[in-house]
């Protein structure tokens, strides 16, 4: 595969699911270099913590650099934030002025996706940067 972005960050948004493992390969394959993806992970504020927020971040941080680590990724940069996914995917990559958000969309059935809403959907109504979106493999 060629390399499209050679000078801008790309955002994966990460959460330890095969779909957002496929979106971290594909964001690896469009990269000269691999230190130009940024991943997130996004903790829901739903969740109260037993531990303090900073701990908690770091304990995540570790987790998700084991989990990249054990497909074959070297250490990486790997943000972790609490709050809404779409307003944090958003606002980060606007953050770190990325030029690409690669993620996954899970697959569900149109209904469904009007019905709940989608992350995916959301993400690439509110981005200001372009965002690819992966199809689920069959």
């Amino acid at each position: 595969m060629a390399v499209w972005m050679t000078d801008r960050l790309v955002v994966v948004p990460l959460d330890m699911s095969e779909f957002s493992l496929n979106a971290l390969a594909t964001a690896r394959d469009l990269v000269s270099d691999i230190t130009s993806i940024r991943i997130l992970h996004v903790l829901p504020s739903s969740e109260r913590p037993t531990l303090g927020s900073d701990r908690r971040d770091d304990q995540t941080r570790a987790a998700m650099s084991a989990f990249v680590q054990e497909y074959g990724y070297p250490k990486m940069d790997i943000s972790v934030r609490t709050g809404e996914p779409v307003k944090q995917i958003v606002c980060f990559a606007e953050e770190i002025d990325a030029g690409l958000i690669v993620m996954p969309s899970h697959g569900r059935g149109m209904l469904t996706e009007m019905l709940l809403g989608s992350t995916t959907y959301s993400v690439v109504r509110h981005a200001a940067c372009p965002v690819l979106v992966l199809k689920p493999k069959k």
